[in-house]
């Protein structure tokens, strides 16, 4: 493989090393729901919650839906959910299921491979989604399809709240903010270099 066969490799890489960090877990919760003619049934609603875990997960869920259901409710399944990512916009309610796909090498082998993604976007509609999730990708630097975009029957999302010291660095890496801290301070020590060299050859 060539060198910028590398570079677009790692580029993937990152990307989904970034969108794995989350886990999504598929809810389905079952209670009963008055319509607008005053008529009480029963619905079943799917939720999407971020987890660490089946526990938190499950945890998560009662609490948010005992908040917003009045009466009794039953959370009739909790699944690892297959979606990677998702972007929510703040002028639209309505979630699209979207695939994401786009080629990778294989470590082994060294061939290219299709990867496909599920990705969920919030938008107005199927057309906005496609443009949307587009918007949401702009940073990736391969190039990658849309091929299917659909509406989803989620009806809202539940973030993980990290906890203080989560996301901990480890001991043997050294955060962004130090490292751009010295290289200004490297910076300005040549700066001061230059004009004091630039100096000495005036004097000469």
């Amino acid at each position: 493989m060539s060198t910028s066969y590398y570079i677009k490799f790692g580029i993937i890489f990152a990307f989904q090393k970034i969108t794995t960090m989350q886990n999504w877990f598929s809810c389905k919760v079952k209670y009963q729901k008055e319509d607008e003619q005053g008529r009480v049934k029963n619905v079943t609603e799917a939720y999407l919650v971020d987890a660490l875990s089946f526990t938190e997960a499950e945890a998560k869920i009662y609490e948010e839906i005992g908040q917003r259901v009045m009466g009794e409710f039953q959370v009739t399944s909790i699944a690892k959910s297959r979606i990677m990512d998702v972007f929510e916009y703040p002028d639209a309610d309505t979630f699209y299921s979207c695939k994401v796909t786009y080629m990778i090498a294989d470590a082994d082998s060294g061939k290219e491979k299709k990867v496909t993604n599920l990705m969920v976007v919030t938008a107005h509609h199927v057309k906005e989604a496609y443009e949307r999730i587009h918007e949401s990708l702009n940073n990736m630097l391969v190039t990658f399809v849309v091929p299917e975009e659909k509406e989803s029957p989620i009806i809202e999302v539940f973030k993980h709240i990290k906890e203080p010291g989560e996301e901990k660095i480890p001991d043997h890496l050294t955060p962004l903010s130090e490292i751009e801290q010295d290289e200004e301070v490297e910076l300005e020590a040549t700066e001061q270099e230059v004009t004091e060299l630039e100096e000495d050859e005036q004097d000469i």
